[in-house]
């Protein structure tokens, strides 16, 4: 028997979009993958519900519906939608100075960095002198003091440089500032987000999450990344004195959210990075915020804000730590020319090893892919082959093209009915 008439899809996929599922089918068949799920929302409605493969390669475990994983970078699209709903509620201004909010934060040059370039990766911020291990990560008091304490790389609101798992933490005290009730990012999400719609997504994972819950990670080949990104990237990652390498490797490192025993870190908040959840819950969260956010309450003029299109630094949008030009936004990645992955309005977060979610406002899409076989790709072809699956389906072959301000309006162009 074929490898492709063996494999069993589960979940269900609406009239019209069966061009997702056939990628979906591709990424197990031809593209190598292990275990994974896409779910997306269109106009509101759920129509791709997808999951298939092995949740646990070691001992054979199927993926099943509630299976959730470690999404990484893609945690960063949360914590953003968290931070949005807060200044919907008036806890915080984006062109406001941080440290308005969080007195500490006026040293070391950072006096003037707003929170719009602190959420955009402006600040310089991408790495800690000071040591941050897990004892420090769980103690947010501890925590606060060397986040304070940190001297910007260069002069904020110059140059952009991604701010791998720095950025969350911030968030998170910022939040801490405003929140009458002094909650953390993940503790806000959860009440204010998670709850009320019902996600199955964390940002602090409970203890209560048997492990049965949770996809084990198999992690890639580094080595065949030279062959997959630009040799910038690739000699940065390798530098251990990089901005790149100091951002993700070292202090506190990507490695930070794994437990070797429960699978992932319990009640351990890495809001750029430890995100654990389903691609349902991404999904329906994007969906909301690209049909108006209705259920959340949330302003207008925020989702305005997050649809418009990124400001940059002094010196452009090159990244010092991806060696390329990308556009950050208030917490967000937004789509470019090198990586178009809806209309310009759009706003997400990929993540290490091939995961992303994204809203699309103008074509009402909430959109996401997670899997547990990590790839070595700036853009992984798996995920790309279901994103470009998706738009055939609603009639936009090509989504990204540039358009003046006065187009970027919540409003749906396609051709379905």
């Amino acid at each position: 028997m074929s490898k492709r008439k063996s494999l069993a899809i589960a979940g269900c996929v609406k009239p019209g979009f069966e061009a997702v599922r056939e990628a979906f089918v591709e990424n197990f068949t031809r593209r190598n993958e292990l275990g994974a799920a896409c779910c997306i929302y269109y106009r509101g409605q759920k129509v791709v519900d997808l999951w298939s493969g092995i949740r646990n390669k070691a001992t054979g475990e199927p993926w099943e519906e509630d299976t959730m994983v470690l999404v990484y970078s893609a945690t960063k699209g949360l914590a953003g939608l968290a931070m949005a709903l807060a200044q919907s509620r008036g806890l915080l201004d984006y062109e406001e100075r941080v440290c308005t909010y969080w007195p500490e934060f006026a040293q070391q040059g950072k006096e003037q960095v707003t929170v719009r370039q602190l959420l955009s990766h402006q600040a310089g911020l991408f790495a800690f002198d000071a040591p941050v291990d897990k004892s420090v990560v769980a103690d947010l008091d501890r925590l606060s003091v060397v986040l304070a304490q940190q001297k910007p790389a260069w002069e904020p609101g110059t140059r952009q440089a991604y701010h791998a798992i720095s950025l969350g933490f911030y968030e998170s005290e910022l939040l801490r500032r405003v929140d009458p009730r002094h909650r953390s990012l993940g503790q806000f999400f959860q009440e204010e987000m998670a709850s009320p719609l019902g996600l199955d997504f964390y940002i602090r994972l409970p203890e209560e999450i048997p492990n049965s819950r949770l996809a084990t990670l198999q992690m890639a080949n580094y080595a065949l990344a030279i062959f997959h990104n630009p040799i910038l990237l690739t000699l940065a990652a390798m530098n251990r004195h990089s901005p790149l390498y100091r951002a993700m490797v070292s202090n506190p490192g990507t490695s930070l959210p794994l437990d070797p025993e429960s699978v992932y870190a319990r009640n351990l908040e890495v809001p750029s990075g430890g995100g654990v959840g389903t691609a349902r819950a991404i999904a329906q969260a994007y969906s909301v915020f690209a049909t108006g956010g209705r259920e959340l309450g949330l302003r207008e003029e925020t989702l305005q804000q997050l649809m418009a299109p990124a400001v940059p630094p002094l010196h452009g949008f090159y990244d010092e730590c991806l060696k390329v030009e990308v556009p950050f936004s208030l917490g967000f990645m937004k789509p470019s020319p090198k990586y178009p992955f809806g209309h310009p309005s759009a706003f997400g977060a990929p993540g290490a090893g091939g995961s992303a979610g994204f809203a699309d406002p103008q074509a009402r899409v909430g959109y996401a892919y997670i899997l547990n076989r990590m790839g070595t790709y700036l853009e992984d072809p798996r995920e790309l082959a279901l994103r470009n699956a998706l738009y055939r389906s609603i009639g936009e072959t090509h989504p990204f093209t540039v358009r003046g301000p006065e187009e970027s309006v919540p409003r749906s162009t396609t051709r379905r009915p």
